[in-house]
């Protein structure tokens, strides 16, 4: 059955990946609406009330991706390796994930959530989201070839650990404690997956309120499904012997965020859409139906200057702080998480 949908999805990657990347798109958005995740707001519970259940959804969102990335890995569905995933590459860039990961948390709160929550906001209607959206892809493309590019090359390129120099072409958690103890990668890796999987789980549930909330179980196994699934697409669709091979990958959205303005604007030049610009489509889709069926849908905006001022340079953070670590509170913390490469690791913390 799994081969014959690979030979399906191989022979029309863009239909598949654009179609099942807007579907994704769109459940993930849903969820993220109607549940109330949001990963800023998660922090902010803990901090002003002691309340951890978002919290802990977004671990137990983690701990389902691994699981997930583990099966099909293990079942030879999909390959996740340092050839196939940006996460697991052997140049680990430590000092970039810590300022870019802190970057992009000062700029999500400024920003009143990160770049999946204001996706979502902006579906259901709020304008402040849809300028902070903007600014986010505008600075996230400065960042990768624009004029913050060079800045950020000169800043950390210095600072990169080419890992291959310890001979393991992977930065997968298991692949660096390898280099100390001689113990093959692969091995480490189960080991450390299953470790890790089950202290989220047992963090997540030994909480009973967090057990009795229908809402924060929904939302961490459904964001957690959906990394799977998209995961799973990408990887169905992955072939090492096309002329331009399908990255396999998951949910992320700030450089999707720069993506989807290209296209919008280079529409008849690209045609279709990635992954990332699918799911970017979907998850606004998602925020729309989610406010729509809630009767919730309506049109918000800044409260004055200085609200406007504080969302922008929130906006502009994400940006380069998402670029600069490679991800965001879901590209990194959830789906590079989910490979167990420790520059994912680093960032998330």
């Amino acid at each position: 059955m799994i081969d014959g949908l690979r030979e399906m999805v191989v022979e029309s990657p863009g239909f598949y990946i654009g179609f099942g990347g807007l579907i994704i798109g769109m459940v993930f958005g849903y969820i993220v609406y109607v549940t109330n995740f949001c990963t800023m707001g998660s922090i902010s519970d803990i901090v002003s009330f002691k309340d951890y259940r978002r919290f802990r959804s977004w671990l137990l969102a983690a701990a389902v991706a691994i699981l997930g990335v583990f099966y099909f890995q293990s079942s030879g569905i999909i390959e996740v390796n340092a050839t196939s995933v940006m996460y697991l590459t052997p140049n680990l860039n430590w000092l970039a994930n810590i300022v870019g990961g802190a970057m992009f948390g000062f700029g999500m709160v400024f920003a009143g959530g990160c770049a999946s929550r204001n996706l979502v906001r902006a579906g259901s209607g709020d304008l402040r989201a849809v300028v902070v959206l903007l600014i986010v892809g505008i600075f996230a493309y400065m960042t990768i070839g624009g004029i913050l590019g060079p800045v950020r090359v000169a800043a950390f390129a210095p600072t990169m650990i080419d890992l291959t120099a310890y001979e393991v072409d992977s930065q997968s958690a298991g692949s660096i404690i390898s280099i100390f103890t001689g113990i093959e990668a692969s091995v480490l890796n189960i080991y450390i997956m299953a470790a890790l999987a089950a202290a989220l789980l047992i963090y997540c549930f030994k909480d009973r309120e967090f057990r009795q909330s229908p809402a924060h179980l929904v939302a961490g196994f459904g964001i957690g499904l959906c990394v799977v699934a998209g995961w799973f697409l990408t990887g169905l669709a992955f072939d090492e012997f096309a002329d331009e091979a399908t990255q396999v990958a998951s949910l992320t959205f700030v450089r999707p965020s720069g993506d989807g303005l290209e296209y919008l604007m280079r529409f008849t030049a690209i045609a279709t859409p990635g992954f990332g610009v699918a799911t970017v489509g979907g998850a606004l889709l998602g925020g729309f139906l989610g406010a729509l069926s809630r009767g919730r849908l309506s049109l918000t905006t800044f409260a004055n200057t200085t609200d406007t001022v504080r969302n922008m340079f929130g906006g502009a953070m994400m940006g380069v702080g998402g670029v600069v670590a490679l991800g965001c509170t879901i590209g990194q913390a959830l789906t590079g998480f989910s490979t167990l490469a420790v520059g994912s690791m680093i960032t998330f913390i």
